[in-house]
């Protein structure tokens, strides 16, 4: 039998590891706060209060179940080596590589999560879409990145809420707004923030030419009671109202039930068409407006955050933060971090987790300093 010491041992010191970056004794003491906060009786008299508090408790509860059954597998991996060990039995060989490498699986996967470095990483994301330079083939760009991104949602089991949708003007989009929920959603998302460029043959030109086209991403967390930290007068709003239209939604109808929100101040704009009545689509366009200003406000605050304003400051060549090439070849390349891959079409049905990973690592080792 070969020596699985230094095996073991390595999984002892990965697990200490994620113990420290998940801060697993803190959250033994607040899944106990938890605990008592789902026992109270009115804990539902507010319901945005009760769901934030059964998902912190889910949260939590998931987390030091999962170190725990790390804990528990890694000692049973020991014990067995140790039992083989003194009874020089070969035949668990294989038993113990196995067990090895799915806590080693386990534990690549859950480090994903050290690299989540920002304040609000672990909150759901508002994510906005234009189509830039480009023309038509831009506008279908826009479409075909909306496309990507709730692919990608599904492959994570997240949702995504798309609260509006401007239509382009002969195919694809102009603008499209959506909420991915998920737990690091807005973590994951920060890579994707920046301007996307897209090479292709065009199917709108007759003359079966190359196109470049771009497209922007940005992406905000997303908040869902921001009252004790950014303050909305009303009179610095202008409201809108028009008729929805377009791919907003199973909801979208012919009354003037959607509305555009525009924060005069800062000329900040949320529109949404997607939910059922005016009165919802004023109430969620309010929190992403909340949302959107609590990002600018801790950007004024922070300089070396800046970058986090968005794709304004990402507009055209030279800027892009990731290249698509579907012709003359085949290729998705990062211009940050230099990952790439010839295997476009799974790029665009959503397999983003790679581009992501990367991001994050090189965010950490520094070379992503004041990057968005």
């Amino acid at each position: 039998m070969r020596d699985f010491d230094a095996d073991l041992s390595a999984l002892r010191r990965r697990l200490a590891e994620a113990d420290h970056y998940l801060g697993l004794d803190g959250l033994r003491i607040r899944l106990a706060e938890l605990e008592a906060e789902l026992g109270r009786p009115d804990l539902w008299d507010d319901t945005e209060v009760g769901q934030r508090i059964t998902r912190e408790y889910g949260q939590a509860k998931t987390d030091i179940d999962l170190l725990d059954s790390l804990q528990g597998r890694i000692s049973d991996a020991e014990t067995l080596y140790q039992l083989a060990v003194e009874e020089g039995d070969d035949s668990v060989e294989a038993e113990l590589d196995a067990m090895v490498a799915l806590v080693s699986a386990e534990l690549d996967a859950l480090e994903l999560r050290s690299l989540f470095t920002g304040e609000h990483d672990e909150r759901d994301a508002v994510c906005e879409i234009h189509a830039k330079d480009g023309g038509t083939d831009a506008q279908d760009w826009a479409e075909m990145m909306v496309r990507m991104y709730q692919r990608w949602a599904e492959r994570r089991g997240f949702e995504m809420e798309i609260e509006e949708v401007s239509a382009g003007q002969e195919a694809g989009i102009l603008s499209a707004s959506f909420i991915i929920r998920g737990r690091y959603a807005n973590g994951l998302l920060t890579s994707e923030r920046g301007m996307h460029r897209l090479v292709r043959i065009s199917p709108f030109d007759s003359q079966a030419r190359r196109q470049t086209s771009f497209a922007s991403m940005s992406v905000v967390p997303f908040f869902e009671d921001l009252s004790g930290e950014v303050d909305l007068d009303e009179k610095e709003l202008r409201i809108d109202t028009y008729r929805s239209s377009g791919a907003g939604g199973q909801h979208v109808n012919v009354t003037d039930s959607a509305v555009r929100i525009t924060h005069l101040p800062t000329g900040t704009v949320v529109a949404v068409q997607n939910e059922r009545s005016q009165h919802q689509n004023k109430a969620k366009a309010m929190q992403i407006l909340a949302s959107k200003l609590a990002e600018q406000q801790r950007q004024a605050r922070d300089a070396e955050m800046s970058a986090m304003a968005g794709p304004q400051a990402l507009i055209g060549w030279g800027a892009q933060i990731r290249s698509y090439v579907l012709a003359p070849y085949q290729q998705v390349k990062d211009l940050r971090t230099d990952y790439e891959t010839g295997n476009v079409q799974a790029v665009l049905d959503g397999d983003l987790d790679q581009f992501m990973e990367a991001y994050l690592r090189w965010r950490r080792a520094g070379a992503g300093v004041g990057a968005s």
